[in-house]
């Protein structure tokens, strides 16, 4: 006579509690409870505004105008054939002074051959250089970080990342490059700006 067979026993596995288990609710509610409480104690404090943005109209800015170049705007002013300082003159009808900051000179040292009339057009000696005391040599950040500090200056740039950064600054103008001319935002008074 031979071996009886044996039927194997299917889905012997370990015990595990499910996750839809009362023990699991109560625990997650604690969780929610604590997480409210700490969003009713955190206090947020905005960046302060300087007194002189009165109306959002920036008071420090005014004739002879400070204005930051950025790389791009360069490039594009030499693709549209424009003369910086003077077309800036033309959009502002006043003096303008353009600064570069060591941030800006490397990254166009940095491009190469390609970008070699835009260096030496910012090497111009009617060009001011301001130093950079941080470390690294990204522009973007260079730019906010100075505008930031320093509510006295234009941004001139064509980047649409940097824009989106800078006007979320209060009282900040941009000046970029459009319709083969300067144009200008949030200031009003000047010949390239939007009309509203």
């Amino acid at each position: 006579m031979g071996k009886a067979k044996q039927t194997r026993k299917f889905a012997q596995v370990k015990r595990i509690i499910s996750d839809k288990d009362a023990r699991f609710k109560a625990k997650e509610q604690e969780k929610t409870v604590a997480k409210v409480d700490q969003k009713k104690t955190d206090v947020k404090e905005l960046p302060k505004t300087s007194s002189a943005l009165f109306f959002n109209y920036n008071t420090q800015l005014g004739p002879p105008y400070h204005v930051l170049i950025d790389t791009n705007f360069i490039n594009f002013s030499i693709k549209n054939k424009l003369d910086v300082i003077q077309s800036m003159m033309d959009c502002m009808y006043a003096k303008c002074i353009p600064y570069i900051t060591d941030c800006v000179m490397a990254e166009l040292e940095k491009l190469g051959q390609t970008y070699r009339i835009a260096l030496r057009i910012a090497r111009d000696p009617r060009f001011e250089r301001l130093p950079c005391l941080h470390k690294g040599t990204y522009a973007d950040d260079c730019l906010v970080q100075r505008i930031t500090q320093h509510k006295c200056y234009i941004v001139a740039t064509c980047d649409k990342d940097l824009r989106r950064r800078i006007r979320k600054i209060v009282g900040v103008p941009i000046m970029s490059v459009a319709n083969h001319r300067f144009t200008i935002e949030r200031m009003p008074d000047a010949y390239g700006a939007p009309k509203t």
